[in-house]
């Protein structure tokens, strides 16, 4: 006997008709409903994210099928995905049966659904929904019995599990009636490619005939009205996440992660900056909200919400939400607050880890934008004496330009200014250069490049702050003004290649300096080492250690530098205790976005927190990559009682004491 079924049995063809109708009115409930969000969306300024087509829908296929971000968590991620694609695979299920039976019969008398191939499609299906239902199971005990603290559940968990439910449930009775009622009689081979139909059925066999048939096309309306509810629903509630955030794969930002939008400052006629109002949002901080799924993720990695400070990226995200779809006219940043904006370390966890591509940084820069460049206001007093003290003299501290060399003292290096060629220059940034911790790592570097036979240059005094900590803290004016200074000398000197000891400065100067004209090559000193060492032009001899190594945020999650600098402290002889967050999940010393000028007030003391994590794994030594870091985690282990137990160094320290020449 044939392998196959009759598509439309027991209900028969007619119920094509109205389908079709029903279906029609919920696709249209559903447009209508995007419709009225879209008119939201564009309360926000035009931008254009539809650039570079071919790449950006190849990149939403890939995240897409592939659920990569949502694989990025293996607990609750797992289940996601393996539900995505049982639901998946039941929809390209129905697919093929509408083009059977609607297009490919009629017009062509071609029937593809029938011997092997049916076999096969029946048991995928058949799979994959049992699969779904499991992981909808297991989802749904996650959030209503086991739900992770500060997880919300609202009406729209409900509604979603109990639907989605509701139709795994009846596809499957529905399938077990028609099982019991014709294939256990007439073709049981054919009943095991449906195992659990089958299964469904064998529970059915004391019923009759007419009752089986009853039972089936009560349950096949019935499912059917469940899908359309399904689909009218879907920009109603959280439902519509299955549109927005596959949506975001593809109106992701594709410029160099930590890319900033710079102001024309002397663009004419212009007298607002920074965000303050919906309004001044772009269409995609709004869509944004849309796409979030309130997973937590970005929450539970930020390092302020950890240390019990006010900021919940997910919260800033949904904040914005309500207030463009409720009450537009509303002040932003009274709405989310300074005391969260000025809490952010800009340290990218959330983003790294956000299966929806949304993008938060950005929003909270915009509101401090407008914080300090229109209103004037900033985190703390001594933030504005060290902004001062930038605009000044060139630093923080406020210590003198002529001084900015002095840690050079004994030391083969050039100043640019006395003529001379150079190989690189190493831009010092404020800490290594002012700060006697720091000066250190500095001086390591110098000795390793003279090792290496590379040639050094430094601005000297003639080199100022880059700007960094201003621009996060929201002044961009200040910033421009001192990039502008740095780019005009480092354009006059000819400098061909640029390596910092600072990823604040790596990041500034590589990316940021180029909307302002600076083009050439900027490194920071972790891979340059790398490479030296990979080459075989750093001669150092290996020296037994055991340490464990914190990746800094700004070359880390922002650069996607962690092995190189792995890689040089293996060759230095370092054995590595890896702490629980590192990688990718590292978590922040507490010094970014502009923190490092600002006394931390509100809750507990990242940098405390991450010296705990660093004195867990046991390893004697801590290693860093940057001068805020390094400051950080000398005053983390002083006041977490780590002291005598746990050091902390620079990379370019371990790797200067090896140095056989």
């Amino acid at each position: 006997m044939e392998a196959t079924r009759e598509i439309y049995w027991n209900v028969g063809h007619g119920v094509v008709f109205p389908m079709y109708l029903f279906t029609a009115m919920a696709v249209a409930a559903c447009v209508y409903g995007f419709h009225r969000r879209v008119l939201v969306y564009r309360q926000g300024q035009p931008l254009n994210r539809l650039d570079n087509l071919s790449g950006r829908i190849a990149r939403l296929v890939k995240n897409l099928v592939g659920q990569l971000k949502v694989l990025r968590v293996p607990g609750p991620g797992i289940p996601h995905a393996l539900f995505f694609w049982g639901f998946a695979l039941l929809f390209i299920g129905t697919l093929l049966i509408m083009a059977q039976t609607d297009f490919f019969d009629p017009l062509f008398q071609v029937r593809f659904l029938k011997g092997n191939f049916y076999r096969l499609y029946s048991l995928v299906l058949d799979l994959a929904g049992f699969i779904a239902l499991v992981m909808l199971f297991g989802l749904a005990f996650r959030r209503f019995f086991v739900r992770p603290k500060e997880l919300k559940t609202t009406r729209d968990d409900y509604l979603m599990h109990l639907l989605l439910a509701a139709i795994l449930l009846t596809g499957f009775f529905i399938e077990g009636a028609r099982i019991a009622a014709t294939e256990l009689k007439n073709n049981p081979d054919l009943a095991r490619f449906s195992p659990i139909g089958l299964l469904v059925a064998r529970q059915l066999t004391d019923m009759n005939d007419l009752s089986l048939r009853e039972l089936h096309k009560a349950l096949w309306w019935c499912h059917f009205f469940l899908v359309m509810g399904f689909i009218g629903a879907i920009p109603f509630s959280k439902f519509r996440h299955l549109f927005t955030t596959p949506a975001n794969y593809l109106f992701a930002d594709l410029r160099p992660k930590g890319s900033i939008d710079t102001i024309n400052l002397e663009e004419e006629g212009v007298e607002h900056f920074g965000v303050d109002k919906i309004s001044d949002l772009s269409w995609k901080d709004i869509f944004d909200a849309d796409a979030c799924t309130s997973c937590k993720r970005c929450q539970d990695r930020c390092p302020a919400w950890a240390t019990e400070k006010p900021l919940s990226p997910m919260k800033v995200v949904q904040q914005i939400g309500e207030v463009a779809f409720k009450n537009p006219q509303a002040n932003l940043v009274e709405t989310v607050t300074a005391d969260v904006l000025w809490s952010c370390t800009t340290c990218r966890a959330c983003q790294e880890i956000c299966p929806a591509d949304i993008e938060h940084v950005n929003k909270i820069l915009e509101m401090r934008r407008n914080l300090v460049l229109m209103a004037g206001e900033f985190p703390g007093e001594e933030v504005m004496v060290a902004v001062n003290n930038i605009e000044v003299n060139g630093n923080p501290f406020g210590l003198a330009f002529a001084s900015r060399s002095d840690w050079t003292k004994g030391l083969d290096v050039q100043l640019l200014a006395d003529g001379g060629e150079v190989d690189i220059l190493y831009f010092v940034g404020c800490y290594a250069s002012f700060d006697k911790r720091n000066q250190e790592v500095a001086r390591s570097f110098i000795k390793i490049c003279n090792a290496a036979g590379v040639r050094v240059g430094i601005l000297g005094k003639e080199e100022k702050c880059c700007g960094e900590p201003l621009r996060k803290l929201g002044n961009e004016y200040l910033y421009q003004m001192a990039a502008a200074d740095n780019i005009e000398m480092i354009k006059g000197y000819g400098v061909k290649k640029i390596v910092t000891t600072c990823p604040h400065c790596f990041n500034t100067l590589g990316r940021d300096y180029r909307d302002l004209g600076l083009e050439l090559t900027v490194e920071h000193y972790t891979t340059f080492l790398d490479r030296l060492i990979g080459h075989g032009m750093l001669p150092i001899e290996p020296q037994q250690f055991d340490y464990t190594y914190h990746d800094s945020c700004y070359i880390g999650r922002y650069r996607d530098i962690t092995k190189e600098p792995r890689n040089v402290l293996h060759a230095a002889g370092g054995r590595i205790n890896e702490m629980d967050r590192s990688g990718y999940e590292s978590f922040c010393c507490g010094a970014g976005g502009g923190r490092i000028l600002a006394e931390e007030k509100l809750g507990g003391r990242i940098n405390v927190e991450r010296v705990r994590m660093a004195w867990a794994t046991g390893a004697p030594l801590l290693v860093s990559n940057c001068p805020f870091c390094l400051t950080m985690f000398e005053d983390g282990i002083k006041t977490s009682g780590a002291e005598g137990q746990l050091k902390v160094r620079d990379l370019a320290e371990i790797v200067a004491e090896r140095l056989t020449v």
